[in-house]
């Protein structure tokens, strides 16, 4: 029986790259909606759960995706509503790739150092992958602040994480390379999730700090994140720092994320999200 992945995206159009990942994660055929919202996904759902027989419902899953990681979360919540017994599928939120790149980079500072009682920021932290680092970091007992342009949306988020995971993290305003600098000052772990093409602070800000020990950069468009490290750094000791650079960290996301897409295959009642994806990462790391 074929494998169907049905790529729920809140974006206007399916992302590509999810749709890739999905084929080589075991996915016999994958099909793309875009622009959906929690109003319009009901005759999906039911389409996705009543066409098949009780053992032959794990032979159908849905991903969800898309830019925007509330959206994302709003429209799980929406896809689970349609779930009753024995009528249901396994589903996977990954919007905008946050919770499997999130997870294998904060995996990857996990086997780097400790992260329990650090003080952690998360640059350009209010994208889907800034949301979930810095969920991860706080599960795993770092301190958390998270930084971005306008206090109003940082907040938004910081408060979307607390409602969504229980965790405080503490919204910074930063508007340019050197705010966000201050905002490290006293930092051990730094984690940007910037825009790609976007630098968010220069060597200067980090290279000479004593209290930086990890250091991570999920942007692998040049120019970078951070100002002097390589997208290959690969837990390679710079300064004194652990550094991972976004193509260090990024052949486990694709793996990771590859992995999840094959579970989905094996049971009809798994919930792919930041707290199991990320526990799977620290098995793989």
């Amino acid at each position: 029986m074929k494998k169907l992945l049905f790529q729920f995206d809140t974006d206007p159009h399916p992302s590509v790259f999810d749709t890739v990942v999905a084929y080589d994660g075991g996915a016999d055929h994958v099909t793309g909606f875009g622009g959906l919202t929690p109003n319009t996904i009901s005759g999906l759902v039911e389409g996705a759960i009543f066409t098949r027989a009780p053992k032959d419902k794990k032979n159908t899953a849905i991903f969800i995706g898309g830019s925007d990681m509330i959206a994302g979360q709003h429209l799980l919540k929406a896809v689970q509503s349609k779930f009753f017994p024995g009528f249901q599928v396994s589903v996977m939120l990954d919007s905008n790739g946050g919770n499997t790149t999130a997870a294998a980079a904060v995996a990857k500072l996990a086997v780097s150092g400790s992260l329990a009682g650090k003080k952690a920021v998360v640059l350009a932290g209010t994208g889907p992958v800034g949301q979930r680092a810095a969920v991860m970091l706080s599960r795993e007992g770092a301190v958390v602040s998270m930084t971005g342009r306008k206090m109003t949306k940082v907040v938004e988020a910081c408060e979307a994480m607390k409602a969504r995971f229980g965790v405080d993290i503490t919204p910074i305003e930063a508007v340019d390379n050197d705010a966000r600098g201050r905002t490290i000052e006293n930092a051990n772990i730094v984690f940007a999730a910037g825009a790609a093409g976007i630098e968010l602070i220069g060597a200067e800000h980090w290279q000479n700090n004593p209290h930086i020990e990890l250091v991570v950069d999920a942007n692998a468009t040049p120019p970078i994140g951070i100002g002097g490290i390589d997208v290959f750094d690969k837990g390679l000791e710079r300064h004194g720092k652990i550094v991972w650079g976004a193509l260090g960290f990024g052949p486990l996301k694709l793996e990771l994320h590859r992995a999840c897409i094959g579970r989905l295959f094996t049971d009809n009642k798994l919930v792919f999200d930041a707290e199991n994806i990320f526990e799977l990462a620290k098995q793989m790391a």
